[in-house]
């Protein structure tokens, strides 16, 4: 669970930044040109890496002048440089936090290695991501703006940089967000060129901390030439080539990068489930279904429930949902799509009820983890207690599902905020109406 978004002062601009909870180090996700902080530690895409980070120590997310929520930069005046690096320290000096170690993202590179440059001793490490010293070896590089301007708020171009991401409709919707709350196409326009021209080649020999780059085999945007640039010119930075075509480390599939971090951060191997993926889950159970039971005797009691398991399948089969299992009078069930596990739900409660009964159901999307034919994780203990906040005919779902199905026609009441048995914060719910 996140901090909500505070501000740290950058000479005359204030700087956007959210944390996680307290743990072993600081680790800060020094971010490119168009992230909003609001947002992106909630991005289903990202759940799963974010988790896992978490467990290495509190994750600081922030927004550079310019972009997201911190202030904006008027054309006259767009920031340096020195004012991305000095963001850093804006934030750290906020948390009262000695050292961190950065997180580069693609196109953070030049920020981060000049803060590690600067400041070695409040860089406990530099772990760089696809790192970049300068743009002009990029292929097609002035194509490759003209393209992410052309297609901003759409959400498209992050499949096209990250291709072994998994992609629907659902996802990429929920990057179109992010992406329309990070900067606006006209200042985007703006800032790519600036942060474009960037070169930090003369600084990568300066830096004297721990460093790690992690560079994709196939990226075809940032090459593992520029990566291997990059490692060669810092001293004693060890250079590590994984398999695989995205941009984006922190996407599916990120886990041996992510292992290779945590080993570098921590000197040991981290242990990270296997399976696991992006999806929605849907627990549904007949409402009153004790004294139901009691007043129709064994017999025609399981008779009823036949005919409720057939419909409820028949419905998971109709919006390609996979049954997990059941128990008694419930079920529960994944998808890979969250608008088709809301119109499922709401089909199973309009089918049943020519049987005479009413159910509620309850959703969720988070990552969650495969053992088997089983699925586990916090996204399905999401899905259970919000479910138990369903009443008769209800069909309740998370802020974090509604967030992911705006603009697909359906409607909401909202239920307001509940704290979830087991679960850290305060969840807002809400019930489909239509």
């Amino acid at each position: 669970m996140f901090s909500e978004t505070r501000y740290a002062l950058n000479g005359d601009l204030r700087v956007a930044y959210r944390t996680s909870g307290e743990g072993p180090r600081d680790l800060v996700f020094v971010p490119n040109w168009f992230t909003n902080c609001e947002v992106a530690p909630e991005l289903p895409s990202l759940q799963g890496w974010v988790e896992a980070m978490t467990s290495l120590g509190r994750l600081i997310f922030f927004d550079q002048p310019g972009t997201g929520a911190s202030d904006p930069v008027s054309p006259g005046a767009l920031p340096t440089l020195e004012q991305w690096a000095d963001s850093i320290t804006a934030v750290l000096d906020d948390l009262k936090s000695p050292e961190a170690a950065l997180i580069a993202v693609p196109g953070a590179l030049p920020a981060a290695a000049l803060f590690a440059a600067t400041h070695p001793s409040r860089t406990a490490a530099l772990v760089v991501l696809e790192g970049s010293a300068d743009s002009s070896s990029i292929p097609d590089l002035e194509g490759v703006l003209a393209a992410f301007v052309a297609v901003w708020g759409t959400g498209e171009m992050q499949h096209v940089v990250s291709p072994d991401m998994p992609w629907n409709d659902e996802i990429r919707s929920s990057w179109a967000r992010m992406e329309r709350l990070a900067n606006s196409p006209a200042t985007l326009a703006r800032m790519l060129p600036l942060a474009a021209r960037q070169d930090v080649r003369a600084v990568l020999p300066t830096i004297r901390v721990p460093t790690l780059v992690l560079q994709h085999a196939d990226d075809p945007f940032v090459t593992p030439a520029m990566g291997k640039y990059v490692a060669d010119h810092i001293s004693g930075a060890k250079y590590a080539e994984l398999p695989g075509r995205n941009m984006w480390h922190f996407v599916e599939p990120w886990r041996e990068s992510f292992q290779e971090i945590a080993q570098f951060l921590t000197g040991e191997q981290a242990d990270v489930a296997d399976d696991r993926l992006l999806a929605t889950v849907l627990f549904t159970d007949i409402v009153d279904s004790t004294r139901r039971a009691a007043e129709m005797g064994d017999r025609d009691w399981h008779a009823l429930l036949d005919a409720h398991d057939a419909v409820v399948r028949a419905q998971l089969v109709r919006f390609r949902g996979r049954e997990v299992n059941t128990s008694g009078d419930g079920f529960l069930a994944m998808f890979d799509g969250p608008q088709r596990a809301i119109r499922c739900a709401m089909a199973i409660r309009d089918a049943v009820q020519a049987l005479g009964i009413e159910v509620r159901a309850g959703l969720h999307t988070g990552e969650c983890e495969v053992r088997g034919d089983d699925i586990g994780g916090i996204a399905v203990h999401i899905g259970a207690r919000v479910s138990a906040f369903a009443g008769a005919n209800d069909v309740l779902v998370s802020s974090t599902l509604r967030d992911l199905v705006i603009g697909s026609g359906l409607e909401f009441e909202d239920r307001g905020a509940h704290q979830l048995k087991g679960v850290p914060g305060s969840w807002h719910l809400f019930a489909v109406t239509s």
